[in-house]
């Protein structure tokens, strides 16, 4: 049974409140979850309508891609999932990224870039190496709910000491700002944006998301990358865009080859 939620603290309220896209009485906000993708499904089984969200101050079982752990420490960072039903899109995923890349620039101007197929990255004002700044987690709803998706979205906010193996691959906004972030604001316009990609999705089709993407996404033309084809070969190629479902072309020797899941070594 999903824990009951907790009232919006009044700063988060305020700044959801200045967006006429959003409705707050379908915003379940939680001091604490295992996993913000985990809290949506039930919702969504016990009969959360379209767009419910669902966030979180803190994850202990938080998750990314491949089952990996999400770091997800009290307070410093967002951990939102967005329950959407009825029949999506296979690029989601790249809406929900650009929806968050276009929300941190607004509120921070940090020139963030989409990575494919689910990350964000940025570089710290005391480097010049990109890391990952935030990731997204698409699902699908249970099957007792008929078709749709979980969103989640997590994004490092607050300048926080990362484990051991994220040290040298995670940065959080702060430090790319240099100062602390208005993180209620952030919450707020990222889901603003997610919900105007909907609707703009909804009604014109994939073709400006996807141009938009293209345009977040500098790595997605240019880049040497690797990947295993399932026979323990490894396969190299430099990258050639992304096709109309949201898959990553790449060339290899002349030829174009569609890569739609697996692990992408970049820099080959």
């Amino acid at each position: 049974m999903t824990a009951a939620a907790a009232p919006l603290p009044p700063s988060l309220a305020a700044a959801i409140a200045a967006h006429p896209e959003l409705d707050p009485a379908r915003v379940h906000y939680y001091p604490v979850l295992a996993s913000t993708n985990d809290t949506a499904a039930d919702l969504a089984s016990s009969g959360a309508p379209d767009g419910a969200v669902v966030i979180a101050r803190r994850q202990t079982a938080g998750r990314g891609r491949r089952g990996r752990a999400w770091h997800s420490p009290d307070g410093v960072g967002l951990y939102v999932s967005v329950i959407l039903h009825g029949q999506q899109a296979p690029t989601v995923t790249l809406l929900a990224g650009v929806a968050a890349a276009e929300a941190i620039r607004e509120t921070t101007g940090v020139a963030v870039d989409l990575k494919w197929p689910n990350d964000l990255v940025a570089a710290p004002r005391s480097a010049s190496s990109w890391r990952k700044l935030a990731g997204i987690l698409t699902e699908t709803v249970p099957p007792d709910v008929g078709k749709g998706a979980i969103v989640g979205i997590g994004v490092n906010v607050g300048a926080t000491p990362f484990p051991p193996d994220l040290a040298e691959t995670a940065v959080a906004l702060d430090q790319c700002v240099g100062e602390p972030v208005d993180q209620p604001m952030l919450c707020a316009t990222l889901l603003a944006q997610l919900e105007r990609w909907r609707r703009r999705v909804a009604s014109a089709g994939t073709a400006l998301l996807l141009e938009r993407w293209r345009e977040l996404s500098p790595s997605s033309r240019g880049a040497a990358v690797a990947w295993d084809d399932g026979t323990g070969s490894p396969r190299r190629g430099v990258t050639a865009g992304i096709d109309e479902t949201g898959a990553l072309l790449v060339d290899v020797g002349g030829a174009v080859e569609r890569i739609v899941g697996g692990e992408i070594r970049w820099g080959g």
